[in-house]
C-alpha cells in the first residue's frame, strides 16, 4: 500500500521530466537546422562552356604558383646572397646558434624585399597592372612582368656559369643575351650568387681568424693546454664585431655589391 502510494507520489515529477526531456529535444533539432554549417563540396561536371575549364585551369595554376613561391623567392632574388653571408658570419663569429635561425632568415627576407623593391614595381607596372586592367592578356602579362627579373639576374650572372648550361643543354648558341632562355637563366643566376655570396664570406672570416690564432698563440705561451681558445675568443671576437659596427658595415657590403 506504501509502495502504491510512493509511484502515485513520484508519478506527477517523472511525466514532467519526460515532457521536458522532449520539447528539449524539439527545440535542439529547430535549432541545429535553423544554424545548419555551410557545406563544401568539389566535384567534376559537365559543362557546354569551354570558360569554365579555362577558369578552372587558371586557378589550379594559381595555386601551384603559390606553392612555389618561396622556391621562386630564393631562386630568382638577392635571397641566396644575403643568407650565406649571414650564416658564414654566424659560424665566423663563433656564437653557434646566436642569432637563431629565424632571425637570419627573417633579415634575409627584409633585405631581399628592399632590394627587390624597385624590380617588383617594374614588374607590377609593366605585366601585372595593365593585366588587371585587361589590356593585355596571361601571356603578354608575363613576358612583360618578367622582363624586370631577368635584367636583374643578368646583371648578376657571370658569362662563364651562363655559357655552362647554355652548352649543357645542348641548344644553339644564342646570339645575344636576351635570347638566352629563363630557364637556364636561373641555374646560372643561382650558381653565380653562390660564389659570391663565398668571396664575401672569405672576406669575412678574416678578422675573426686572426683573433682565434692570436688567442691560441697566448694559450700555447702561457701553458693553458686545458683552457678551449673559442671559448675565449668569443668575447673578443663580439667586442670587434660591435666596435666596427659590424652589423651597419654587412648589410651596407650586402646591398651595394647588387648595384
Amino acid at each position: 500500500m506504501n509502495r502504491r502510494c510512493n509511484l502515485e507520489h513520484l508519478r506527477g515529477p517523472i511525466i514532467f521530466a519526460a515532457v521536458m526531456i522532449i520539447l528539449l529535444g524539439i527545440i535542439g533539432t529547430a535549432t541545429a537546422q535553423a544554424q545548419a554549417l555551410p557545406k563544401i563540396s568539389f566535384g567534376v561536371e559537365p559543362s557546354d562552356d569551354a570558360s569554365d575549364l579555362s577558369v578552372a585551369l587558371q586557378i589550379v595554376l594559381m595555386l601551384t604558383v603559390l606553392t612555389l613561391a618561396p622556391s621562386i623567392l630564393v631562386m630568382m632574388t638577392s635571397f641566396i646572397r644575403i643568407a650565406v653571408v649571414l650564416s658564414f658570419l654566424r659560424q665566423a663569429i663563433g656564437t653557434n646558434q646566436m642569432p637563431p635561425n629565424q632571425l637570419i632568415i627573417a633579415l634575409a627576407l627584409i633585405l631581399t624585399f628592399f632590394i627587390m623593391a624597385p624590380v617588383g614595381n617594374q614588374a607590377y607596372e609593366a605585366g601585372l597592372k595593365p593585366y588587371i586592367d585587361g589590356e593585355i592578356t596571361q601571356e603578354q602579362a608575363f613576358e612583360s612582368g618578367m622582363q624586370p627579373v631577368r635584367a636583374f639576374m643578368l646583371k648578376q650572372v657571370r658569362e662563364k656559369d651562363l655559357a655552362l648550361f647554355v652548352k649543357l643543354s645542348g641548344m644553339e648558341q644564342p646570339k645575344n643575351i636576351d635570347d638566352v632562355p629563363t630557364r637556364l637563366l636561373i641555374p646560372g643566376f643561382v650558381i653565380s650568387e653562390l660564389r659570391t655570396a663565398f668571396q664575401i664570406a672569405f672576406v669575412v672570416f678574416i678578422p675573426f681568424l686572426i683573433i682565434d690564432m692570436v688567442v691560441a698563440s697566448v694559450l700555447m705561451s702561457m701553458g693553458m693546454l686545458m683552457l678551449p681558445p673559442i671559448m675565449v675568443a668569443l668575447p673578443f671576437k663580439i667586442l670587434l664585431f660591435v666596435l666596427v659596427d659590424g652589423w651597419y658595415l654587412i648589410v651596407k657590403a650586402l646591398v651595394e655589391s647588387f648595384r
